[in-house]
């Protein structure tokens, strides 16, 4: 996630970088950004990465043993690894024999294998060195990240979505294929390192070897090390799924932030969470947050956290309502990534609101767990300020092009007015329940989760979503009143738009405008209309 508020510098950058890219897309941008003929044959099942990286030059080096099977034998047998520059292959070994056969491109390597049979299975070692590019504002400008702790001590990490993990290894560096994985981080005995799922560590001759292993399909982003001097607090919730293990990892001297600010923050949350979105998605690999050199991101089983032990973000308050203030924001927002994100995937990048709309709405459901239904309205209403309408949520397709940063705030109110013409609370949580429970761990596109959505709900919700993901117009209901008459329509919007709107009149009623002028006679003449708030509409009489 990268974090999205216009009302700081953060922000600022992160608009510039993505809203300043070119609509017009190259023969680079689709083998970066498409699962194409040199990606689709093969299916990669592991990723097994080790890595040694010097804190004091700012380098790494590594390999990552990638165990991949073939998905058809009637393709040019060419495979498309990506490694960014300046990282470098030095060489690679194809099941256990070094193999010559490859050439770069670019930020591209591109491999020739001999003939594979399908549904065979292989191994392919790359080992890699170089100065990964530094991440100079992280998480919104990616790669590694290299700082001190206030003591003066190497603390660093990696932050990737967006630029890719092939920022740091070789991999095969597109979202919807996705692997397990493990992660060995090799170090001096006084600093640790901290990876992805479970641990198990071993010494030698001065130096430590942190080996993390992930059990549960992971995308390449969320594979992730942290290093730094971190001590572990260690502490377990109960959850829908038995005994959920929740570690606490910190620089050492913030030790006693864990009992007064984290731990209280997570379990509220989680607790929320399974609530409304169903279990944990990542019981056996455990849940962990990491004290972070940047601000936070939303690593699998692994949760960055560098928000200063405050509540809100940062310190402040995004919806200006109050509410934000009392509760820590990137303890809620990545925590929710663990379902919408890590567990339900986009297959593109395009469709990442997938990704940020349902999580942005986890922040509203978390203020209603706490403080009740109103406050979480008022919360989601107050974050509207944030929308631009500059360009549409849905990016393009096949070329690494992600929708406007509205995917967050526009695609929570989304989220919201579904369940707002719904009107059953208990069928809106089934809802999001059954989302988590039939793409467990799993990608998904926009198209299929919409139309999943549309048949749950037996609504046809094709001009709804079409309206909002697709066009930047914010729908107006114009409406006339004369004595006991209402006339009403959608404008500002596609031509078959519709939507199920609550409003107060004579009486509290249920309409549903389309673009075509209505009538309703009401009992008793009145002189305005109110429509209900949580509905993203302009009104006009």
């Amino acid at each position: 996630m990268k974090l999205h508020i216009k009302i700081t510098y953060f922000f600022c950058g992160f608009i510039l970088h993505v809203f300043s890219q070119s609509t017009s897309f190259t023969k680079d941008d689709t083998l970066l950004g498409s699962n194409h003929v040199y990606r689709a044959w093969v299916d990669m099942l592991n990723y097994d990465i080790t890595v040694k990286p010097d804190v004091i030059n700012k380098t790494i080096t590594g390999c990552n043993t990638m165990r991949y099977k073939v998905l058809s034998d009637s393709l040019p047998f060419i495979l498309q690894l990506d490694l960014q520059e300046p990282m470098q292959i030095d060489s690679i070994f194809l099941d256990g024999k070094l193999f010559l056969n490859f050439k770069k491109e670019k930020n591209r390597w591109m491999l020739t294998f001999p003939k594979q049979d399908n549904k065979s299975v292989h191994y392919l070692s790359t080992y890699f060195s170089g100065m990964p590019h530094h991440a100079i504002n992280p998480p919104w400008d990616g790669g590694w990240v290299w700082k001190k702790d206030s003591l003066g001590r190497p603390w660093a990490s990696v932050a990737c979505q967006g630029i890719g993990a092939s920022v740091w290894f070789p991999c095969k560096d597109i979202q919807c294929d996705e692997a397990t994985a493990s992660l060995h981080i090799i170090l001096p005995d006084s600093l640790v390192g901290i990876g992805n799922g479970k641990l198990q560590k071993h010494q030698q001759d001065g130096l430590t070897s942190y080996d993390w292993t992930v059990e549960n399909l992971i995308n390449n982003y969320n594979v992730v090390p942290y290093i730094g001097n971190y001590i572990l607090v260690h502490d377990s919730v109960q959850g829908e799924n038995g005994k959920l293990m929740t570690d606490y990892w910190v620089l050492d001297y913030h030790k006693n932030k864990v009992e007064s600010h984290l731990k209280p923050n997570v379990t509220k949350t989680l607790k929320c969470f399974e609530y409304w979105f169903g279990p944990y998605p990542f019981y056996n690999d455990s849940y962990k947050i990491v004290e972070a050199p940047y601000l936070g991101m939303e690593h699998q089983s692994n949760v960055a956290y560098g928000n200063y032990f405050l509540n809100g973000y940062a310190g402040r308050d995004l919806s200006n309502t109050g509410w934000g203030l009392k509760w820590d924001f990137i303890v809620v927002h990545e925590s929710g990534h663990e379902w919408f994100g890590n567990s339900v995937t986009a297959k593109d990048v395009a469709d990442n609101w997938i990704h940020e709309g349902f999580t942005s709405y986890s922040e509203v459901l978390f203020t209603e767990c706490e403080f009740g239904k109103e406050a979480g309205s008022d919360y989601c209403i107050g974050v509207r300020k944030s929308i631009l309408n500059d360009s549409p949520i849905i990016g393009n397709y096949g070329v690494k092009n992600e929708g406007s940063g509205d995917m967050y705030y526009k695609g929570s109110q989304i989220v919201n007015m579904i369940r707002h013409f719904l009107n059953d609370d208990e069928k809106f949580r089934s809802l999001l329940r059954a989302i988590n429970q039939t793409y467990y761990h799993q990608t998904v596109s926009s198209a299929e989760l919409e139309e999943f959505i549309s048949k749950f709900t037996n609504i046809n919700l094709a001009p709804f979503f079409n309206q909002y993901l697709r066009t930047t117009q914010i729908p107006q209901l114009e409406y006339k009143i004369t004595k006991n008459k209402i006339e009403f329509r959608f404008s500002n919007c596609i031509k078959d738009f519709t939507m199920p709107l609550k409003i107060s009149a004579d009486k509290e009623r249920i309409i549903t405008p389309t673009t075509q002028w209505q009538t309703l006679m009401l009992n008793t003449p009145i002189k305005q209309l109110k429509v209900d708030r949580n509905m993203y509409i302009d009104v006009k009489n």
